[in-house]
């Protein structure tokens, strides 16, 4: 047995397997002795360091270049400021775990953010309203979009019914979003846990952090321009709030913007359309980038914006920096010079907005209601004192929503309890005529009931439950409907029997609803939307102040109790003593401008002004009436003031100068002048007669002279017909160019006229920037679009452009808003102009002649030129609306002269939607180029009270 050992022990000793085992005992020596090593002996100080192998790359924002006006007037520039930030850097075992984390954390901040007077980032779409109900805070793409963001798809196309969920994720309202948002499966957020303004802020926030895709080391931002006091809170307790950090940075701001804020327009966090738009354009977009949003800002952003830099760290298990790698700094953006003279932009939107006070000043009238009489013309329309008060209401002067506060006044508190007892009954009614037996047919209701039942249908429209798609048109039912001879109730009934309702939007079970129970069901629904609606409530608010529930002195008092006129104002006391009438009060206001016309949106309420260099093209100013604050929309974006913009029924956010079309009136007759002389229809010195009634037509349309007073201008030529601006002698030519006296066309009369029109660019954009509307040359009636009615329609800037055409005699520009652009250091790198798009050479020096001659003729038989520094020529043009005062434009150039050397300086067109009369119009012209030309200071024609405008308003054109 011994000699088996010591052989069995030779052979190991002599075998492979005796260096194999050596090697392993050799290896597994070294391996203890580097763990003891690294454990025990040099624990400590790789513990300090073993997370700089994590290595974290921050970008460093660029610096967005400066916008300036063509005198290199600042428009745009960055402010300093502090943005509190937050990033996904801490580690969790479950989702659960997270929420819970980020949710208590996002609330601590919150409450930091509100002790100091901070408010949240956000650029949520749903806003939080002040009875704690939510609403959208955007419509169409725009909501789609961010529908799309919610429910995680690619694009609003892939939104459809959601069985888990129960609902059309593209129709989901504001209740749902926040509820799937807010639910175990996304950001679990509790509403019995966080009062209902933290919980939706909470819900705003995390929304932001989604956006970001959760992914570590990238900062959202969650409070910018924050406070001093934040700032030292969170510097102090940095070990205590998990990443949350407080970032040096820059905000945009905007100086005057309202007179300006449709060109330069404002910036905002990117979303996800724009950055894969943007993206495939365009290096170095990502999805916590601020970029334009609306303007120059977003034209040239890829040239504002700058290039980023960054900074490689290693940072520690906590994600604090431990150390920093490598550098690269950002460079800055470029500025831009505009083309416009911002003081300009000023003078002229004040003036503006004057003019257009002026005649809302002369035109209210202490009445109830107007009432057109038979033979009453557009001109006579007034505007009854119960509409202003009413528009107190209706265009959110006065906050509705604070009359049921706990912090109402008293005043407020009568208010509410008025409309209150009113709008039960008024859904009493509804609910007795819509379930009635016997309803009443639409026409054989009250003006009242009329106006709730069509707000009961455009609601069922609106909300798609009823779907106008697969309304049979030519059905007898929905046609008695239109024609009013048949209830709601039994337009509805039949429309659930045609299945043209859908009730899946409210709460019946198809299966084992029949028609009369979805009906009810479908009544109950709306009764229970119309008591939470704030459009109806302004529908029954009207007939609150109609009916004297309520007075005009109640809602005066209200602007003094919510902070819109200033109780230190000297007429407060005199209201309160009631030593001034409701009446008085208002019609001072008014004319003080105090109350705007934009705020009160009764017509008129907008204007537009456009200024072109007619020499060369450049365009140096471009107003629209009214402006909005874009500071407010900028950076953290005001959801309040957002909504009321939305809500403001002047639409401060149309350009009314690029994006309005409208009839130009006889400001065409220019267009109709140059085809008839140049395609010889006429002669220079032939004379047209006036009959005032032009009978070579059926219902042969009349002379506006001939209408206003029984009149004709005689026998004119065409100078004198466009000093007259005399509709017969157009219509003539209209006529004669349809061949109206050999075998009469109405497509060769307006292919003649489409020609010239187009010949002066009126067929297509001025080429500017910004968004712009399609101008529209007249496809029918040569007869009418002779004198700029049918259907033309042209935009303001596009009727500048037309006009500096005729000033320097035929040279059509493509307009720019830019001047040129420099880098930081101020150097130019680019340069803008307007170029010439064609140039009418076939047009005679004697039909120019002809055309400047008659346009000096208007200007001399105007009351407003009367006496006038300068020469100036133009041509007015009111555009009549049914059932509305009348649109006023105004077209002119200066200096006039009769020396073709010397070209006019300035061509101007002028717009009052809903003005009355061109008089208006040309009335601020005038004043205008006094403040252009230096005759008169801003100080001088600016006093800061609505313009007394003539009260008759007649037409003239």
């Amino acid at each position: 047995m011994f000699d088996d050992i010591k052989e069995a022990l030779l052979k190991f000793i002599s075998s492979r397997l005796l260096v194999l085992g050596l090697l392993l005992i050799g290896l597994f020596v070294v391996l203890a002795q580097r763990l003891f090593s690294l454990q025990i002996v040099e624990g400590q100080s790789y513990q300090d360091n073993y997370t700089l192998t994590i290595v974290k790359e921050r970008i460093l924002e660029s610096t967005r270049g400066n916008i300036y006006d063509r005198n290199g007037e600042l428009l745009a520039y960055n402010e300093l400021s502090y943005t509190v930030q937050i990033e996904d850097s801490g580690s969790y075992d479950t989702q659960s775990q997270k929420n819970k984390a980020l949710n208590r954390e996002l609330y601590d901040i919150l409450l930091i953010l509100d002790k100091n007077g901070d408010r949240i980032q956000n650029s949520f779409s749903i806003a939080l309203n002040e009875d704690n109900t939510y609403s959208y805070t955007v419509e169409g793409k725009s909501l789609q979009r961010f529908l799309a963001d919610v429910y995680g798809k690619s694009s609003a196309s892939e939104l459809g019914m959601n069985r888990k969920l129960g609902y059309d994720e593209s129709k989901a309202t504001p209740d749902q979003v926040m509820a799937y948002l807010s639910g175990k499966t996304r950001f679990d957020v509790s509403d019995v846990l966080y009062a209902p303004k933290d919980f939706y802020r909470i819900v705003c926030l995390r929304y932001a952090m989604s956006q970001n895709s959760y992914q570590k080391y990238i900062l959202t931002d969650v409070a910018s321009n924050v406070s001093d006091e934040t700032v030292a809170y969170i510097s102090e307790h940095k070990d205590e709030l998990t990443g949350i950090t407080v970032e040096t940075n820059t905000i945009r701001k905007y100086v005057d913007s309202k007179y300006i804020c449709h060109i330069i327009g404002y910036t905002g966090k990117i979303d996800s359309e724009e950055y894969a738009e943007l993206s495939e354009k365009y290096e170095g977009y990502s999805l916590t980038d601020t970029v334009g949003k609306a303007g120059i800002e977003q034209y040239l952003d890829a040239e504002l914006k700058g290039h980023k830099g960054y900074e490689r760290l290693y940072v520690d298990n906590l994600g604090k920096v431990v150390k920093t790698i490598e550098t690269k700094d950002p460079s800055a953006g470029n500025n831009v010079y505009l083309s416009i003279d911002i003081n300009l932009q000023k003078a002229v939107y004040d003036l503006l907005e004057q003019e257009i006070a002026g005649i809302v000043y002369s035109k209210i009238q202490n009445i109830r209601e107007y009432v057109a009489e038979e033979y009453s013309s557009a001109s006579d329309i007034v505007i009854p004192i119960y509409d202003v008060y009413y528009a107190l209401i209706n265009n959110s002067v006065l906050d509705i929503e604070h009359f049921k506060t706990d912090v109402a006044s008293p005043t407020e508190k009568k208010v509410y309890q008025a409309f209150s007892e009113k709008k039960a009954q008024v859904l009493d009614g509804l609910s007795a005529e819509l379930l009635s037996p016997t309803p009443l047919p639409y026409e054989a209701l009250d003006k009242e009931m009329q106006n709730y039942m069509s707000y009961v249908a455009s609601l069922l429209a609106a909300e798609e439950i009823l779907n106008t798609d697969l309304i049979d048109t030519t059905d007898p039912v929905y046609i008695a409907w239109r024609e009013s001879t048949i209830s709601l109730q039994e337009y509805l009934k039949h429309a659930i029997e045609m299945n043209w309702i859908d009730i899946t939007r409210f709460n019946v079970e198809e299966q084992y609803a029949d028609s009369s129970e979805i009906y009810q069901n479908l009544i109950g629904w709306c009764l229970e939307e119309l008591d939470n609606d704030r459009k109806f409530a302004k529908k029954v608010y009207k007939y609150v102040i109609d009916q004297d529930l309520i007075s005009g002195y109640d809602l005066c008092l209200i602007l003094y109790d919510q902070g819109v006129l200033s109780t230190s104002d000297p007429d407060y006391p005199m209201l309160t003593a009631q030593a001034m009438n409701s009446f008085d009060f208002l019609r001072k206001k008014i004319k003080n401008m105090e109350i705007t016309p934009a705020q009160l949106a009764l017509d008129p309420c907008t204007g537009s002004c456009v200024i072109v260099d007619p020499r060369n093209g450049e365009l140096l100013a471009s107003v629209s009436y009214p402006g909005y604050d874009t500071n407010k929309l900028a950076n953290n974006v005001d959801a309040d003031y957002f909504r009321s913009l939305n809500e403001n029924l002047s639409n401060p956010q149309i350009d009314y100068a690029t994006q309005q079309g409208t009839a130009p009136g006889s400001t065409f007759k220019m267009v109709t002048a140059t085809a008839g002389l140049t395609e010889g229809v006429v002669s220079i010195d032939e004379q047209i007669e006036d009959k005032g009634v032009y009978e070579n037509v059926a219902d042969g349309p009349a002379c506006w002279i001939w209408n206003s007073y029984h009149m004709t201008h005689g026998k004119i030529n065409v100078s004198e017909a466009l000093r007259d601006s005399c509709n017969y002698f157009f219509y003539e030519l209209g006529y004669r160019m349809a061949n109206g006296y050999i075998n009469y066309n109405d497509a060769r009369g307006i292919e003649k006229l489409t020609k010239y029109a187009t010949e002066y660019g009126l067929n297509e954009k001025t080429g500017i920037e910004i968004p712009e509307s399609m101008p529209k040359i007249a496809t029918e009636y040569p007869i009418t679009t002779a004198i700029g009615q049918s259907n033309n329609s042209f935009t303001t800037i596009s009727l500048a452009r037309y006009t500096a055409a005729v000033a320097n005699r035929g040279k059509v520009y493509n307009l720019t808003l830019l001047n040129k652009m420099t880098d930081g250091e101020d150097r130019t790198i680019k340069t803008y102009s307007p170029t010439i798009r064609n140039e009418m050479t076939e047009i005679s020096q004697d039909t120019w002649n002809a055309i400047q001659l008659g346009n000096r003729m208007v200007v001399e038989e105007s009351e407003y030129f009367e006496n006038f520094p300068i020469a100036v020529a133009g041509k007015t043009g009111t555009a009549q609306i049914n059932r509305r005062p009348n649109h006023a434009l105004f077209v002119c150039y200066a200096p006039y002269s009769e020396n073709l050397h010397v070209n006019p300086r300035v061509a101007i067109a002028t717009r009052i939607a809903y003005g009355y009369s061109s008089g208006n119009a040309a009335e601020v012209t005038a004043r205008i180029l006094k403040y252009y030309f230096g005759y008169s200071t801003e100080e001088e024609i600016l006093d800061g009270q609505a313009e007394d405008v003539s009260t008759t308003n007649a037409v003239t054109d």
